[in-house]
């Protein structure tokens, strides 16, 4: 079989994977309660034979499904886990299904689905080749909370793969040669003492004090920190009614920057500006990671060929009616950050959907202000990944504008491209151990020798997953 015919073969079945992932699109649910996504896919891979290991790292809704003997290990990442808030009907006004509820606005039913796809379309050839290797798909919940795969990673399930492969839904069809940051996810939480706020404000200690007090600690750092990084905060908790001082304030960070040991040195501070507060609002405070995502390692030698891949396949061709949905969702964005959007890959105005490729040897060293779960991975094992077009240029992630179009065709023909170019990819690494060792070698240079140690604890455990006995919190105290 050649890869033409491995990529006719997914054209063939291509409606099994629109279905699925749009069944997923109608049953969004987000991270740690993508039961619906979990086992849609789960039932499909068993069905055609595929080896199904779940509640990997505790997670209930992640799972791994292998088929094969021996090497090379082939990974394809899959997630399904939507946004809240995002609910939103095909449609380019703004259309909520269920009032509030949530919404795949990061594609991520168009994402797992797509490595559905691959694997099942190339344990079909292995099976006709009588091609030796072993393929897995791993099925990832809690990317938007930067945390599944790093539970994952922490149980050791991606340490003996040969090589990842993965991609997302985008605005154009690309290979993701820049790096994603790190980030740490952390909740502060501080306690005080109750009083009437008008009768004997004297008495009392203020937590929301405390939490204002950081925040503006934290506005302070930014104009010394590193260019690039990012310090961003809600304030979850601030108290229960305006005559109490309250007594419980909660305030969530993000940290992101270029890099892990960059995170780490900004959070060091941050916990600095925490103890301040509460040493001057006579507080306690204690806090609480939930995630701590690495920065992504992008790897050429993997890059380089799924953009081969991508020429191969062949970008797909879009209607006329599906180019008129683009420009009616376009006309709902700001126009600047539609022409910042274009500038990116030189589009004209009319290529809302671009039709090209691109690897653009310019954006290898850069860091775009974006984090993943994804960047944990790929500190274990050489990942490649890619981007395909989805949506039209301008309609930005975590929108409205993008749950409608990762609902409609659009979404799904980036989707089977985005599945063609990660099957033929995974076919050249199963068949050439050349791609593997080269990709490892760089992957080796890259790290410096540095071996990947999990961001989250030991004692933080996943959501969905129980305690263990001897662990009652994953609260600690400063």
């Amino acid at each position: 079989m050649s890869k033409q015919d491995l990529i006719d073969w997914i054209q063939r079945h291509e409606f099994r994977f629109t279905d699925m992932a749009q069944q997923i699109w109608d049953h969004p649910q987000v991270a740690y309660e993508e039961t619906f996504a979990s086992q849609l896919q789960m039932a499909t891979l068993k069905e055609v034979g595929f080896k199904v290991t779940t509640d990997v790292g505790g997670v209930s809704t992640a799972f791994i499904a292998e088929y094969g003997i021996g090497s090379p290990i082939i990974g394809i990442l899959g997630e399904y886990d939507a946004l809240p808030g995002l609910s939103q009907a095909v449609n380019a006004v703004r259309e909520e299904i269920i009032q509030s509820g949530p919404g795949h606005g990061c594609g991520h039913n168009l994402l797992g689905t797509a490595g559905v796809e691959a694997v099942i379309a190339l344990k079909e050839i292995m099976e006709q080749e009588g091609i030796q290797g072993t393929i897995r798909y791993y099925g990832c919940p809690a990317e938007e909370v930067l945390s599944g795969k790093t539970f994952m990673a922490r149980a050791g399930v991606f340490d003996d793969l040969d090589c990842a492969l993965t991609w997302h839904p985008g605005t154009a069809n690309f290979v993701v040669n820049m790096k994603m940051q790190a980030m740490v996810s952390i909740k502060f939480h501080f306690s005080g003492i109750t009083a009437h706020a008008a009768g004997a404000p004297h008495a009392g200690r203020s937590a929301l004090d405390a939490v204002e007090l950081m925040n503006i600690g934290a506005n302070y750092l930014r104009e010394h920190t590193l260019d690039g990084t990012r310090i961003h905060y809600v304030i979850t908790n601030g108290g229960l009614a305006p005559n109490i001082v309250p007594d419980k304030a909660s305030v969530w960070y993000y940290l992101r920057a270029s890099s892990k040991g960059e995170v780490e040195a900004m959070l060091q501070r941050v916990h600095k500006i925490a103890e301040g507060a509460a040493l001057m609002t006579e507080t306690q405070v204690q806090h609480e990671i939930l995630a701590f995502a690495y920065d992504t390692l992008p790897n050429d030698v993997l890059n380089d060929l799924m953009f081969e891949n991508m020429k191969i396949t062949g970008s797909p061709l879009f209607t006329e009616r599906e180019q008129e949905f683009a420009q009616e969702l376009v006309d709902t964005v700001d126009s600047t950050i539609v022409e910042s959007s274009r500038k990116l890959f030189g589009n004209t105005p009319d290529e809302l959907l671009p039709p090209g490729y691109y690897n653009l040897p310019q954006l290898r060293g850069t860091t775009m202000g974006g984090s993943t779960d994804v960047g944990d991975v790929s500190w274990i094992v050489p990942t490649g990944q890619v981007m395909t077009t989805c949506a039209p240029v301008g309609v930005q992630a975590h929108s409205w504008q993008a749950t409608a179009s990762y609902g409609s065709s659009i979404g799904y023909k980036g989707m089977h491209f985005a599945a063609k170019t990660m099957a033929l990819t995974a076919y050249d690494l199963l068949l050439n151990p050349t791609f593997i060792e080269q990709a490892r070698n760089e992957f080796m240079i890259n790290t410096e020798g540095q071996r990947y140690k999990p961001g989250i604890p030991d004692y933080v455990q996943p959501p969905a997953a129980k305690k263990p006995q001897n662990s009652s919190s994953n609260l600690v105290r400063m």
